[in-house]
């Protein structure tokens, strides 16, 4: 097992900048997810630990060891790529024993003749294939080791993938969406896998997915990643509870977190949406704010009640135990959805006028330039306190 230490790591692709000033540290047998949308530099980052391109700047260590000027097989890591990148012509054995063959055999034990004459391959060779039986049968592939990927399913596939890096015993395991060519049943049956496989291993994981699903279910933290940059790296419940950055709130949950631009007036009343709420922030009157309210922070309210939010519905979608219920409020250019227990909600309908009530524990606040904005006492969250309906 082995730490992973990323300091101040730039690349750039010509006069594009694809990460810049990336600093991470993951610790030994840590499972940690690089989370971000689709070009946002995170499976760079990845190749540039595994050492396949080299970064532009900063340093790169595992194990405390400083591995910038190392080749890639002399890491001490193994990855498992999108695509799988298995060889079609090799049995599923033999491409679980290829790194194996290419580190134990010298160049001339791997001769395809004389090579297998020459004293010592017969027991290494013997020595491989008990390792890959025994990796196989751990992952459910064992009746699978005479056949060719062509012949297997993408569930089948992948884990031959995870095996054939299982076999190497690395310090750490690089995985770059191992499972976006899966479909959405098959995708939650391995990511339990995966899950398990770390528990079992106890090896240091870096995985990367642009999937919030994957990154909240399987990790110990998430490092969240936009344009290049690293916004908040913290444990899948405070990612999702606690997030410094309103990028990183608009990116996590589904469905998307509330947002509602408001301005604070003095005593801490803040207007918004119609609505006077008070709100323990360290700001000026006249301060323009954005209120973030995750869709299940809502609770069914009195009409007149004080603070609650009124609007017409929409949309209603039916989830089975759960209603998302769209909203138009007043002054409010975009819907606001609501997750109510259908139990209790059981009448709504599209065009009523309906009044929603807010946790004030579940409420975010943020500055113009998404900064987070937190209560003046203590970190934490924005404390919120219903008032009265302002009339408007």
């Amino acid at each position: 097992m082995a730490s992973v230490s990323i300091e101040s790591i730039n690349k750039n692709y010509g006069q594009m900048s694809v990460l810049r000033g990336v600093s991470l540290s993951v610790a030994d047998g840590e499972f940690l997810t690089l989370l971000g949308p689709s070009g946002c530099g995170k499976s760079t980052l990845l190749r540039i630990l595994a050492g396949l391109e080299m970064q532009d700047a900063g340093s790169i260590s595992i194990g405390e060891q400083v591995v910038d000027g190392l080749r890639p097989k002399r890491r001490d890591v193994a990855m498992v790529f999108q695509s799988y990148a298995l060889y079609p012509h090799m049995t599923v054995a033999s491409n679980m024993a290829l790194p194996l063959r290419m580190r134990r055999f010298s160049a001339f034990q791997r001769l395809p003749v004389l090579g297998r004459l020459l004293p010592g391959t017969a027991r290494i060779a013997s020595e491989i294939d008990m390792e890959v039986t025994r990796t196989a049968n751990a992952l459910g592939i064992g009746h699978l080791l005479a056949r060719k990927p062509g012949q297997l399913s993408g569930g089948q596939r992948q884990r031959v993938a995870v095996g054939r890096a299982m076999v190497r015993h690395p310090a750490v395991f690089l995985m770059d969406e191992p499972l976006s060519n899966l479909d959405a049943k098959l995708r939650v049956q391995m990511r339990t896998e995966i899950k398990e496989l770390h528990q079992r291993l106890g090896v240091t994981f870096v995985y990367v997915t642009h999937d919030q699903a994957e990154a909240m279910t399987l990790s110990d933290r998430v490092a969240v990643m936009l344009d290049g940059e690293l916004l908040q790296v913290a444990p899948p419940q405070d990612i999702y509870a606690d997030p410094d950055d309103r990028r990183v709130a608009e990116f996590i949950g589904s469905p998307k977190i509330n947002m509602l631009d408001g301005v604070l007036r003095e005593h801490g009343l803040l207007d918004v949406a119609g609505s006077a709420l008070r709100v323990d922030a360290d700001a000026l009157a006249g301060t323009h704010l954005t209120l973030a309210i995750r869709p299940e922070a809502f609770h069914l309210a009195h009409q007149g009640g004080q603070g609650a939010l009124t609007g017409s519905v929409r949309m209603i979608e039916h989830m089975g135990s759960d209603l998302f219920v769209h909203l138009d409020l007043a002054g409010i250019n975009h819907p606001l959805l609501a997750r109510l227990l259908a139990e209790r909600a059981p009448h709504i309908a599209p065009g009523q006028t309906l009044h929603v009530g807010v946790r004030p524990d579940r409420v975010l606040l943020f500055t113009r330039d998404g900064r987070r904005l937190r209560r003046q006492a203590e970190s934490g969250y924005a404390s919120v306190t219903p008032i009265r309906e302002t009339g408007r």
